[in-house]
């Protein structure tokens, strides 16, 4: 299973959909995953990579890990899986 595949599982998980209606381009808003649903996401992001997400919860902006997307997601945890290693 690749990033993307996990990223794309770990979202539909939250949001209650099947992973067929998860698309790159989706934002979390159109997804249904609010702030708290966020913060879950980011907990089982961390726990199926093993990697720690620098993200704020109070100040997302400033996070440096961008949420702006489904696909500006797993580019960001693609990043954070290479530094690991």
């Amino acid at each position: 299973m690749t990033v993307q595949d996990k990223i794309i599982a770990i979202l539909a998980d939250q949001a209650l959909l099947d992973v067929s209606d998860v698309g790159l381009d989706d934002t979390l808003d159109s997804l249904g995953i609010d702030s708290m649903g966020l913060v879950e996401t980011i907990f089982a992001i961390e726990e199926a990579f093993d990697i720690t997400v620098p993200f704020n919860a109070n100040a997302p902006a400033e996070s440096g890990f961008d949420v702006t997307s489904v696909r500006a997601i797993v580019a960001a945890v693609e990043s954070l899986v290479k530094e690991r290693v």
